[in-house]
């Protein structure tokens, strides 16, 4: 469902299972539908905040609008939906009401932004690889950094049975840099500078596409009206499944 828009009546009734839209026609012609109170014509469209009634009762519950948010993941938050198997999970540290899942992950160990929604949709659009993706992160090592490593990093690194894309790297400070990837390989960076003899010590994602990071550690926020309708440009050419 398209923001601004709902789902034919008919259609709402069937989906709620009380009867065909045949059916919902039907009653529609009878007069026996009301939606806020007053009797719709054939075609009317469900919000989300619409209430639909069939004889006086209430039918079905209100149709809910899509959330988006930004989440800044602590260190030892899980990534998943997994409410039972895992006891620091996203889903319970964030506790939202309406149903949602990670777009993509960020490993347990790692920090930073990450995107919910409960629209699957745009899930899978934004996490299809070759749509190039931007995600940047800041990054801090063991010891101090040579020339040859970000270098190195740049042009691509033999991983999982891979090499890594090339990628913008640049140091900011003795024993840190920062990165933007559009890959989304497993524990990528990890993995990256572990090839190079490097441990990570800390790793922060600040970024995605063009959606900052600049809320504190462990809160979370509704996008913007204005990164939201970016966002829904950004992957409006995107497939929606992989190959």
């Amino acid at each position: 469902m398209k923001e601004n828009e709902g789902i034919r009546i008919n259609k709402y009734l069937s989906e709620v299972g009380f009867c065909s839209r045949r059916e919902a026609d039907k009653l529609l012609e009878q007069g026996k539908i009301t939606l806020n109170g007053k009797v719709p014509e054939l075609g009317t469209k469900v919000g989300p905040k619409d209430v639909v009634k069939v004889n006086g009762k209430s039918v079905g519950k209100p149709i809910e609008k899509h959330v988006y948010i930004a989440f800044n993941k602590p260190v030892g938050i899980v990534s998943t939906t997994d409410t039972k198997g895992e006891r620091n999970n996203i889903i319970d540290f964030i506790g939202h009401k309406q149903r949602i899942f990670p777009v993509g992950r960020l490993d347990k160990d790692s920090e930073g932004l990450i995107l919910l929604t409960s629209d699957g949709d745009i899930v899978n659009k934004i996490l299809r690889s070759k749509n190039n993706h931007q995600k940047e992160y800041e990054v801090r090592v063991d010891r101090s950094i040579a020339h040859s490593f970000i270098e190195q990093m740049g042009m691509g690194v033999p991983i999982l049975d891979t090499m890594t894309d090339p990628c913008f790297v640049e140091q900011t400070g003795r024993s840190s840099f920062r990165i933007i990837l559009t890959q989304g390989l497993n524990r990528q960076i990890r993995r990256m500078t572990e090839y190079l003899g490097y441990d990570v010590r800390s790793l922060k994602r600040v970024r995605i596409m063009h959606i900052k990071l600049d809320i504190p550690v462990g809160k979370w926020r509704d996008l913007t009206a204005a990164e939201l309708s970016k966002l829904k440009r950004l992957v409006s050419d995107s497939s929606k499944t992989h190959d």
